[in-house]
């Protein structure tokens, strides 16, 4: 419920992705003076940095009524079938995770949206037939954290594309001080920058520190937060100045005590830390790639020189 009261309710409050931004505002305006549903929508990105937010503000500036539903609930093309024929004009649809949808829903939605129609199959074998039923006009809003997965049939459908990128610091202190605003908190400039910078640069994690913050200083009685409280807090919760938890460290500290550096796959680094491949890969890795700390070779991982500087470790001559 605390989430959902600090999304913005319009693309004038949503902060950040200026791009996106103005390009959607003007695909909207030009739909209203057409008086015909925006065409349909396709959002890209890592996760936490809005997209789903950015659907429900398309449908509020369209006045249109929102249905919600994602990729991995339609395993079945009756069941997009099913969602399709119960929307009503001009509704906004929003499929998250889209490209993980199966394959029979995806060729019964490039028909849905290129025609607004489905054909709905009755019957098996030679006795079958193929009806076919009219839809309303309506705006499908799909956002994937991997667009590559999308098979271009189904990119080519959409009439705007978007990708949303990560926030800059001065642009989450931004988000922080709205949030705060919200939640009636009491926080110095240099407080927020304080959370901005270890929140990874997606605005999903910096509202969670927030309300980290917030239950520390509640707790303590601390009325004012300032920078030190706010890190002190941050620190309790194992969230480091570079936004690191306690997985990423445990990573760069297996694979710099363990196995001096690397280079070692994913597999036995993941034993090392005791958390499964999957998790190291999709949750740790990619901001520690990110950073500059970790890289990628074809024998295995490997510890860059700011992984040790960030340890207090001096790296090796061949890193310096």
């Amino acid at each position: 419920m605390i989430e959902a009261a600090l999304r913005p309710q319009s693309l004038d409050d949503f902060v950040g992705q200026q791009r996106v931004r103005q390009q959607l505002s003007l695909l909207l305006k030009a739909s209203k003076l057409r008086g015909k549903s925006a065409d349909h929508v396709l959002l890209s990105g890592p996760p936490g940095l809005g997209k789903t937010t950015l659907s429900m503000i398309i449908a509020a500036e369209m006045d249109a009524p929102l249905r919600i539903t994602s990729g991995p609930a339609i395993q079945h093309s009756g069941d997009l079938a099913a969602i399709l024929s119960s929307l009503t004009p001009g509704e906004v649809l929003f499929l998250d995770e889209i490209h993980r949808m199966s394959r029979p829903a995806e060729e019964m939605l490039y028909m849905a949206m290129e025609d607004f129609r489905v054909d709905i199959v009755v019957g098996k074998g030679a006795g079958a037939t193929s009806i076919p039923l009219e839809l309303p006009p309506f705006t499908l809003v799909g956002a994937t954290t991997r667009a590559g997965l999308l098979p271009g049939p189904l990119r080519d459908r959409f009439g705007f594309t978007g990708h949303l990128e990560y926030y800059s610091t001065e642009e989450l202190e931004k988000v922080l001080r709205r949030s705060a605003g919200l939640m009636d908190m009491n926080i110095s400039a240099e407080g927020f920058a304080e959370i901005a910078g270890r929140s990874r640069g997606t605005p999903r994690i910096a509202n969670r520190l927030l309300r980290r913050v917030r239950d520390w200083a509640l707790v303590h009685d601390i009325p004012h937060i300032s920078a030190v409280e706010a890190g002190r807090a941050l620190d309790m919760y194992e969230v480091d100045s570079r936004g690191l938890d306690r997985l990423d460290r445990s990573v760069l500290e297996s694979l710099i005590h363990k196995f001096g550096g690397g280079p070692v796959g994913l597999s036995t680094l993941a034993i090392a830390v005791g958390e499964e491949v999957e998790t190291v890969e999709t949750v740790a890795e990619p901001y520690l790639v990110r950073e500059g700390m970790i890289g990628r070779t074809p024998r295995g991982r490997v510890a860059l020189s700011a992984a040790w500087e960030h340890l207090g470790i001096e790296p090796p001559e061949q890193l310096s």
